[in-house]
């Protein structure tokens, strides 16, 4: 969906260095997907070791006030222990709370994937690339609490 950008907003993008090729990937795509709105955008990029760093970044972010949205982009691969549940329980509630504790929103794009594959075929270079999927979505989802703020 194109967006109709009505104001230059500021975003940070936290990305996970664990499964670098997988986030790598992400992070690439949502460059592509802010790619025609540069001229309203300021993006500021910052790694992190894994996926549960994501949510304190993402709340030290809010804190600093500066940003009008931040993207988390990780991949959590199941693996043969119950890890994976734990990491995906944690992150993403700690995304969600830092969005509601501090009214900014958060987007998850955090990969939760069965197998290496099937995070590498959601981070690659095509239509189906969640990074970019999660620029639009910040993008999208700015823009309409524009509208719900305007009808206060």
């Amino acid at each position: 969906m194109k967006q109709n950008i009505t104001r230059t907003w500021r975003i940070a993008i936290a990305t996970s260095q664990f499964n670098e090729t997988v986030t790598q990937g992400l992070y690439d795509g949502a460059l592509a997907g802010f790619e025609s709105h540069t001229e309203k955008l300021q993006l500021d990029s910052f790694w992190v070791p894994g996926a549960v760093e994501l949510p304190l970044t993402a709340q030290r972010l809010a804190l600093s006030g500066r940003y009008d949205a931040i993207l988390c982009l990780g991949a959590v691969i199941r693996g043969e222990t119950d890890h994976y549940d734990y990491v995906c329980q944690q992150v993403s509630y700690g995304c969600q709370k830092v969005a509601l504790d501090y009214n900014i929103p958060v987007i998850f794009g955090i990969l939760t994937a069965q197998t290496d594959e099937l995070a590498i075929a959601r981070s690659s270079a095509d239509s189906h690339n969640k990074g970019t999927a999660c620029a639009n979505a910040a993008l999208s989802f700015l823009e309409t609490l524009i509208q719900i703020d305007g009808l206060a």
